[in-house]
């Protein structure tokens, strides 16, 4: 069903099926490895009615400052936006609501992705394909011959695709990418370790969004409880000044006795200004980069969930779980 030949069992492969079930477009993505006994098969699947639907910056879960700024951001004629993070947080999604968002007749909009996961009504959209040597590099710089106004390319992954798509920023063009880092400051140095120039990329990116999907708390089950100390001092709030409501989920019908029903995006945003653009050119490290965006109200991925968690959305165990990295 999925296209995979069921002879080779010594290479991975990947495929995708598509069926209707109950009157919905369904989107089944297959991958398969070899193993020890045999081979690991893992299936993704995406309702692809519903996706496009949620195709928009308002219900993904920002918050009202980083919306602004994101809005802003999105609007800008030329430059790169990054959204960065590991596999299955979001970042796509984030991409085409952005895209969805600024489309219009006026703009040519053109994306270069592995693989198509969505189709965009009026936006130009091909697929790399590595057995005809259509990579994300090669299709770039044929995008670029196409006077497009707004590129997203699927994935940064070299930087033969990062100096392609940094020099379409700096000749008049709106880039949206990914890149695969755990953090929005590490994507910075990410790029200065590709071999990209420090004062290219100072000069070209306008903003890095990194973001994690947390589990949505159920309405129909959620109760309200008293965390300890050693819980609130471990998502950075001061238990002793906090007078607020914390919940839980006690599980129903509803959530199927899980405590969480649907999921949420928490970000941080971080706009690349001229302080932040000296210290690139410098070399400094992530650490740094860090303080002073910090020092500029700047919230970080664990704050932004700590705000989720007062407002009842999610909980502190599950804001752990995904921001585990960030508490060393």
């Amino acid at each position: 069903m999925s296209g995979l030949n069921i002879a080779e069992k010594r290479l991975p492969q990947d495929g995708r099926i598509r069926v209707r079930i109950a009157g919905r477009d369904i989107d089944i993505r297959v991958s398969t490895i070899p193993c020890a006994y045999g081979e690991r098969s893992v299936l993704r699947l995406l309702d692809r009615a519903q996706a496009v639907d949620n195709f928009d910056l308002d219900k993904l879960g920002f918050s009202g400052e980083n919306l602004r700024k994101l809005d802003r951001l999105i609007r800008q004629s030329h430059g790169i936006i990054l959204a960065t993070g590991p596999t299955g947080s979001g970042k796509s999604t984030t991409l085409y609501a952005a895209l969805s968002r600024i489309n219009s007749p006026e703009k040519n909009i053109i994306t270069i992705e592995d693989p198509i996961e969505y189709q965009l009504r009026g936006v130009g959209q091909m697929q790399v394909n590595p057995k005809i040597d259509l990579t994300f590099a090669s299709g770039l710089r044929s995008i670029l011959r196409q006077d497009p106004d707004v590129i997203m390319v699927g994935e940064i992954r070299d930087g033969e695709t990062a100096e392609i798509a940094i020099q379409a920023a700096l000749t008049g063009h709106l880039v949206f990418s990914t890149l695969h880092t755990n953090d929005s400051f590490g994507s910075l140095t990410r790029l200065v370790e590709m071999g990209i120039e420090p004062f290219l990329v100072s000069s070209s990116i306008l903003a890095v969004l990194a973001q994690r999907l947390v589990r949505r708390l159920c309405p129909d089950c959620r109760a309200p409880y008293t965390p300890t100390t050693t819980e609130m001092q471990r998502i950075g709030i001061n238990a002793a000044g906090f007078a607020g409501k914390i919940y839980k989920g006690a599980g129903c019908k509803a959530c199927r006795n899980t405590g969480y029903r649907g999921r949420l995006a928490i970000q941080e945003l971080m706009v690349i200004e001229d302080d932040i653009r000296t210290l690139v050119m410098q070399n400094a490290d992530a650490a740094t980069i860090i303080r002073t965006c910090q020092a500029k109200g700047m919230k970080l991925l664990r704050q932004d969930g700590a705000e989720r968690v007062f407002a009842g959305e999610t909980t502190i165990e599950e804001l752990l779980r995904v921001t585990q990295e960030d508490m060393l």
